[in-house]
């Protein structure tokens, strides 16, 4: 019912997971990753457990090759699963269970692995692979141009609903609430999920951009971050939320393009004024009522 990439970045140490499938909400399902531990697809008539008891074992010093055998040992639905894995070395092991809907199968790369079942031809996993391959750029880029080249070859035969895409650092930080997944991206019902899917991705890249140009602002470094809002409102430049905080942080530097910022916010919602008047209690903003009104434009 899906196809699915996993693979892990050889420069950056990143490991990722990506899937589309015609199936509500395929993000709880198939995709799982821990940040220096590796990540895995578990799909096909999936088994959720290959997931978290794939991680603990690769956590515990099992290859993925390893871990993936001792799971199928275990399992007497093996031959209808289709499971891969990567650990943190790149080491990439899979498995498609014979009796898995057709068109089934999988390949292997160096640090990458594709499988599909239940595909309109046979072609899906080999156009997967080479697009991954021949794509620059990071791990998320090239896993986003797998799925479109599976999507290309006629996809899944039931057609699309639902996407996601995992990436994990190198190295865990002990704060995997937060540091620990740079991307965690769920489409869970939509026409055109690949479509949806890259908009999100877009849109993660512009967030990330702020709130590290909102930090290194914070920080003392205008420049850097100045240079990071910019590439945040290039990402999504119609977003009040980046011109509304971006204007906040220019308040002391550049009070003309904070004005402007702010506007645009206000612009597609007058409210965005009012959440201005009640930073000064949060702190966040000098009470000062010339500033704000500067700001605000009254």
């Amino acid at each position: 019912m899906t196809y699915s990439i996993v693979a892990r970045d050889a420069k950056t140490g990143e490991m990722g997971v990506a899937v589309q499938s015609h199936f509500f909400s395929v993000g709880p399902v198939v995709p799982w990753g821990e940040a220096g531990v590796g990540v895995v697809a578990t799909q096909a008539m999936a088994e959720p457990g290959y997931g978290p008891l794939g991680l603990g074992l690769m956590r515990g010093g099992k290859t993925a090759e390893a871990a993936l055998a001792a799971l199928l040992a275990g399992d007497d639905g093996r031959s209808l699963r289709q499971v891969a894995m990567i650990d943190a070395s790149g080491s990439v092991a899979a498995h498609t269970g014979s009796r898995c809907i057709s068109y089934a199968g999988h390949r292997l790369g160096d640090g990458v692995s594709v499988q599909a079942n239940m595909m309109e031809r046979d072609t899906v996993p080999d156009a997967m692979l080479a697009a991954y391959i021949a794509t620059a750029g990071d791990i998320a880029t090239r896993m986003l141009a797998a799925l479109d080249a599976a999507e290309g070859e006629g996809g899944d035969i039931r057609g699309r609903q639902s996407a996601a895409m995992l990436v994990v650092n190198a190295h865990g930080t002990g704060r995997p609430w937060w540091h620990d997944r740079p991307l965690d991206l769920r489409v869970e019902d939509h026409p055109e999920p690949l479509v949806e899917l890259r908009r999100l991705f877009v849109l993660r890249r512009s967030y990330t951009a702020s709130s590290v140009g909102q930090e290194l602002i914070g920080r003392g470094d205008l420049d850097g971050g100045l240079a990071k809002l910019d590439e945040a409102r290039a990402l999504a430049p119609d977003n009040a939320e980046h011109a509304f905080w971006r204007g906040v942080a220019l308040r002391e530097h550049d009070l003309a393009e904070a004005q402007r910022n702010i506007a645009l916010a206000c612009r597609r919602d007058p409210r965005w004024a009012d959440l201005l008047r009640r930073l000064p209690a949060s702190g966040l903003l000098p009470d000062d009522p010339t500033l704000i009104a500067d700001l605000t434009g009254e």
